[in-house]
């Protein structure tokens, strides 16, 4: 009797067992899905050079010996790592250096300004390759700026002569664009300019070159060319402000871009000041226009001679007109400048009261030009600061001039490439291509495309049948 229970207990078992392997069978992951992290994680080890051996990958990412060698494999596959190059000898032989393959692909990049516009090419790592600056006027039509940027980009792409695969488009526009989280590319044109919201800008950039799309405001894209390629290295703490028709901020905390909720970060151009009995926000008080208005008014009251003598010849006054007279000893120009830069500073003071940063760096033509409005920004904002935050607080001027923004932007497309939630849905592929928002955003852009070429029997609405 004991052995027919015993026996009974054991066939149970075996069905158990059976039943459990078949189901573990039916639900196993397939391969690809299994190394993907374990790609992903290596890959972005060797990309940010925490590790350039293999033993330092198995060192960091705590992956056996086997798998590491199967998925550097797997990288140097798919071009996106190197390990031709040898190290230096530590008493034994000379370990193989494990590279990111910077120059895999390219991005291209763009900087949009009221006055002017500014292209580029990128490596992976954003190191820029080539830029090109030229006037603008962000008030003709999107369409023909579409046009502009199509061609253009046309152009440095056949300049390069050889041809990589393109994986990005960046640009930076001068508003704020709001955040999508939802995609880590834009899937729609926002409307960052007036105008947009009627042209499709971003579905035409994708449709003719076949890659994702970012936008970002100019002031983040300096704030992220500050900081990984500028005045922010080596800062955790850092305050980016671009003074121009429009003034922002940027903010950089624990050595990040902040964006906060909408993407919004920084307008402080809509900030209400005072100017003896007039009160109107910092843009139009102490933005470029107002630097130009101002001093024309001085020209015309007799305190601005040299601005006066321009007006007199039909030159156009703007503010870096006003900067020029003010290099050449202009008192009403002087003046001008330094009510803007204590305007400024004034509210940078509170800024910087409140997040203590490291550095402030002062970016835009204007801040650029003479050092009157920067003087003028710093004794504002060490004159209101406490003494805890002005310390050991530096106040300087950017030294990468409009590159910044077109490093920015590169440097913010390769982040989104390679972050790890979005990197693990097209490595196995080894094109962002492959991503399926991407294959699906140019799913919709094709069908909308199709409704849009169908003709209609007359008396017909479309979408009706």
């Amino acid at each position: 009797m004991l052995d027919e229970i015993q026996k009974e207990g054991w066939m149970s078992s075996m069905a158990d067992l059976d039943a459990g392997t078949l189901a573990r069978k039916k639900g196993r992951p397939r391969t690809s899905e299994t190394a993907a992290p374990s790609l992903v994680e290596i890959l972005n080890l060797v990309r940010t050079e925490r590790s350039t051996t293999r033993q330092e990958i198995e060192r960091e990412s705590e992956l056996g010996r086997a798998v590491v060698a199967d998925r550097l494999g797997t990288l140097i596959d798919l071009a996106l790592v190197d390990e031709s190059e040898l190290g230096a000898a530590t008493g034994g032989r000379a370990p193989r250096l494990v590279r990111f393959s910077t120059d895999r692909a390219s991005i291209l990049v763009a900087t949009l300004d009221q006055t002017a516009l500014g292209v580029g090419i990128a490596d992976l790592s954003g190191q820029l390759i080539m830029e090109h600056h030229e006037e603008a006027d962000l008030t003709e039509p999107v369409s023909s700026l579409c046009d502009r940027l199509t061609a253009l980009f046309r152009w440095i792409i056949e300049r390069q002569g050889t041809q990589h695969d393109l994986w990005g488009i960046s640009i930076s526009t001068p508003g704020a664009v709001a955040d999508g989280r939802e995609a880590f590319f834009q899937t729609s044109t926002p409307s960052a300019l007036p105008g947009w919201e009627s042209f499709p800008i971003v579905e035409r950039l994708v449709e003719t070159f076949d890659a994702p799309v970012w936008l970002r405001s100019s002031v983040e894209t300096m704030t992220m060319g500050e900081l990984r390629a500028g005045a922010g290295i080596g800062h955790e703490t850092m305050l980016v402000i671009k003074v121009g028709k429009r003034i922002g901020a940027g903010l950089v905390g624990d050595g990040s871009l902040f964006r906060g909720a909408q993407g919004a970060v920084g307008l402080i151009g809509a900030v209400p000041v005072v100017v003896g009995d007039r009160t109107g926000t910092l843009e139009e008080m102490a933005g470029s226009d107002a630097i130009a208005r101002e001093c024309r008014a001085a020209a015309e009251r007799g305190h601005s001679p040299i601005i006066a003598d321009l007006m007199r010849r039909g030159q156009e006054i703007t503010a870096m007109e006003v900067a020029q007279a003010a290099q050449m000893g202009d008192r009403g120009a002087i003046d001008t400048l330094s009510q803007s830069g204590r305007l400024i500073g004034q509210v940078i003071a509170t800024l910087a009261n409140m997040l203590n940063p490291e550095i402030i760096v002062l970016a835009g033509s204007i801040a650029q030009s003479n050092d009157i409005l920067l003087a003028s920004a710093r004794e504002a904002i060490y004159g209101a600061c406490h003494p805890l935050v002005s310390r050991d607080l530096q106040i300087i001027r950017s030294q990468m001039g409009s590159s910044s923004g077109l490093v920015g932007a590169a440097i913010t497309a390769a982040e989104a490439l390679f972050a790890p939630a979005i990197l693990r849905d097209w490595i196995m592929a080894g094109r962002p291509q492959a991503h399926p928002r991407f294959i699906d955003l140019k799913r919709r852009i094709s069908a909308r495309n199709g409704e849009a070429e169908t003709p209609h029997p007359p008396g017909t609405k479309k979408g009706k049948r």
